[in-house]
């Protein structure tokens, strides 16, 4: 087992220290672009740090310092709590931080239930190790899949504290009481800090079955939190992939194939060995097809510096052998996606007589919808640091969201153990499930082993978007009956897009079930007659998992077109869309197989339509429904179940000319019990800057299989000028389980708007991005 504490050696540290983030100060416009310019970090804290609720109660730092480490202290009941003699409580962080705030969720759930002073709490962020169970940080599942857990890791803690007080003072445990790091024999009123319990504590028998507190005995969780990292992170202390140093190391770039599946013919690398700081070219095995996880292949430039790398790279000459994957062609694909939807596919899901009631229906309506290839695009992009030694082992450092998959994938390509592996998990500036693929850290070590030095390994954001695991494109498909009153008696879907399996395993070509039920088969309207297919589709690039995955296309289509059917009969969006919605029930075993599209327990997280219809009156209400509106404005609607959480999004939108505009987003979610509303809040926020992103400008093109998009001048993110002048989140408060909280804001968010401007235009936008539509 292995950890990585902020204290490592090896860690890059700044050296700069200010006292100004720990003060709120008035500073005018002039003096802030100054100060921005000469020392920005100081002065994001004003903005960083004011973020929690004043209304609110509230925790945060500083932290009173840590005498030892983890692996020092004597008292260490669990894999997740330890406590040394002095009372400094160490927490060990298990998921991946990437800016949803893990760090600032996970510990403070552990530290309620241990009744812990969170000024002595100590997080410690876990390496790579199958000791702790899943790490890996996708599928918005860490507090939903985890909470009772951590609950039970402090609360175990906490009994042995006080049955090693009962001990102590030969009295009976349900005499005493643990709070605010000590404990406290009620009869007599004497008390004991946790340092001074901690090595009795050690010497008590793990219990296995230990009371959890009810939830008005709560301190922290439900309480805001202010992110752990803030401060480091604002004055230049955190450790992000990038900061990671070790004496010797070199820095390279790796020049691949611009197509998937390519190789090297030939290359000469005078000219690259000729530059200063360049020290050798390393040619790496290129992949099979299909790539999974695998390094590409191709040229790795070593250079004593990062610059030196990329300037080396540069001068290669490369003959390439671009393999089978040039036919690749967007517009081309495109057609074959439409053909696919047009015809019937492979049945998925069917209820009632569909031909009948088309055939018997007063109108219909139909229409086909198409989203393009998306890319992650985080701001920090890929980076690892590994160093395979002598002996054979390795250690890395990198900021990746599945470590242990790391874990085992660079051990398969150095062709050692498992357990000669260690990932050091970093900071991550950004992921969006990005960085739940390892290839790039394989290309680390494969480049450190050809070395014999420990490799800095730096991808550019052209890479970044070249070699990207990208969000399928797709093409739906959809036909509605409506009888006499508007009202929907039949409904066809067919999908079809490149499966993500297909980066795994060849000759993939229809969609697994896991993806079908990311808003496909899981389509909550009440609608006698329903059919839903998925036909054939083959990638020709990395297709992989993107924040939200299929909900993306799924409910970009499903929500317009309730917003064309609402449209077709004459009615209100938001009434139509609850109509549509139908009755209270629970919406499980809506096909045959169907076990939960998420992993969750159906039993503990039913799918309930009743608190789908909630979230869309509640963002309604907040967004002024039904309020009269200045010419060329309208407010759309839409809502989508997605990782055990229920969203529904409004969208004030206004166009002048050809130029749309989003004046305010309500977003309304039903995420049951949450840890820390700062942070549902803020996921809520940037999913709504995310969807934007997507809906405004997200678009990825292949020519001749290779992609054509570099950087952010032709892949752009929303710019300022077009984000929202408000984001209003409204958190449904429930005692229900933790449902997931990173993605569910991102689906409804596109065809809310879409939604928009059907009602301004009259004409429907059936494809993404809005921009080109």
């Amino acid at each position: 087992m292995f950890r990585f504490e902020q204290n490592t050696p090896w860690v890059k540290k700044s050296t700069a220290t200010s006292d100004a983030s720990s003060k709120v100060m008035n500073v005018s416009r002039r003096n802030f672009l100054k100060s921005s310019a000469l020392a920005a970090g100081s002065t994001f804290v004003l903005g960083l740090f004011t973020g929690c609720e004043p209304t609110r109660e509230s925790y945060a730092d500083p932290k009173v310092a840590a005498t030892g480490t983890m692996d020092e202290a004597g008292f260490q009941p669990n894999l997740l709590v330890a406590i040394n003699d002095a009372g400094d409580v160490f927490v060990v962080c298990t998921r991946s931080e990437m800016g949803q705030g893990i760090r600032t969720g996970m510990p403070p759930v552990i530290a309620d239930e241990l009744e812990a002073d969170w000024n002595r709490v100590h997080i410690v962020q876990a390496d790579g190790d199958p000791v702790y169970g899943d790490q890996n940080t996708d599928g918005s599942r860490s507090v939903r899949n985890h909470f009772t857990e951590w609950r039970q890791a402090g609360a175990t803690a906490r009994a042995m504290l006080v049955s090693a007080a009962a001990q102590t003072w030969d009295v009976p445990a349900e005499e005493c009481v643990a709070e605010n790091h000590e404990v406290t024999h009620t009869p007599t009123g004497q008390t004991l800090g946790y340092g001074a319990l901690a090595a009795t504590a050690a010497t008590i028998e793990v219990p296995t079955d230990v009371p959890l507190k009810s939830r008005d005995e709560w301190k922290f969780i439900g309480k805001y939190m202010r992110g752990v990292d803030n401060r480091d992170i604002a004055q230049g202390k955190a450790i992000f992939g990038i900061d990671a140093v070790v004496p010797g190391m070199v820095y390279a770039s790796i020049e691949r194939s611009p197509v998937i599946g390519g190789k090297v013919v030939s290359y000469t690398d005078a000219d690259a060995l000729a530059v200063p700081g360049v020290q050798q070219v390393v040619q790496l095995e290129d992949a099979p097809l299909p790539p999974a996880f695998r390094a590409l292949g191709g040229l790795a430039v070593v250079a004593s510096n990062t610059w030196a790398a990329f300037e080396g790279r540069k001068a290669l000459s490369v003959e390439w052998d671009l393999g089978p994957n040039t036919s690749y062609n967007s517009p081309a694909y495109r057609t074959t996606l439409e053909n696919s939807a047009s015809n019937p596919g492979k049945e998925i899901r069917n209820m009632g007589d569909i031909t009948t009631a088309f055939e018997t229906a007063e109108q219909t309506v139909e229409a086909m919808y198409y989203v393009p290839m998306l890319a992650h695009a985080p701001m920090e992009p890929p980076t690892a640091l590994a160093w395979v030694k002598e002996d054979g082992s390795c250690e890395i450092w990198a900021p990746t969201q599945d470590p242990q998959t790391a874990k085992g994938v660079v051990a398969g390509a150095l062709q050692v153990e498992a357990d000669q592996v260690t990932v050091h998990v970093t900071l991550l500036g950004g992921g969006f499930g990005r960085k739940s693929k390892p290839d790039f850290i394989v290309e680390a070590a494969l480049i450190s082993k050809a070395v014999g030095a420990p490799v800095k390994l730096t991808w550019t954001r052209e890479d970044e978007i070249h070699f990207d695991y990208f969000h399928a494109p797709s093409v739906q498909y959809l036909k509605a009956g409506l009888d006499a009153s508007g009202k929907a008696t039949s409904w066809l879907h067919r999908t079809t897009f490149p499966s993500i399996s297909a980066t795994f395993a060849p000759n993939v070509e229809y969609a697994s079930a896991g993806e079908l039920g990311l808003g496909f088969t899981t389509v909550p309207y009440e609608v006698p007659n329903m059919r839903c297919e998925n036909g054939p589709a083959s990638a020709h690039v990395r297709i992989g998992w993107l924040r939200s995955v299929c909900n993306i296309h799924h409910a970009f289509a499903v929500n317009a077109f309730a917003g064309e059917m609402a449209y077709a009969a004459g009615q209100d969006q938001k009434d139509y869309l609850l109509s549509l919605i139908g009755s209270d029930r629970n919406l499980n075993h809506l096909y045959e197989g169907d076990v939960g599209a998420y992993g969750e327990d159906i039993s503990k997280h039913p799918y309930e339509t009743s608190r789908l219809k909630n979230v869309v009156e509640l963002a309604a209400e907040k967004a002024g429904w039904g309020k009269d509106l200045p010419e060329g404005h309208a407010i759309g609607i839409a809502a989508h179940y997605s990782f055990v959480n229920y969203v529904a999004i409004a969208v004030h939108a206004s166009i002048e000319g050809n130029t749309v505009k989003v004046h305010r987003v309500d977003c309304a979610t039903d995420c049951g019990t949450y840890v820390n509303p700062d942070r549902v809040k803020s996921q809520m926020e940037g999913a709504v800057i995310f969807g934007l992103t997507l809906a405004m400008h997200g678009n990825i093109t292949a020519k001749d299989g290779a992609i054509e998009q570099s950087n952010f001048h032709d892949y752009p993110l929303l710019r300022l000028n077009e984000a929202p002048e408000e984001i209003h989140v409204h958190i449904v408060e429930s005692e229900e389980p933790p449902g997931g909280v990173g993605e569910p804001g991102v689906p409804p968010l596109a065809p809310a708007l879409t939604n928009a401007i059907l009602q301004i235009t009259g004409t429907p936008v059936r494809e993404l991005p809005i921009r080109l539509a």
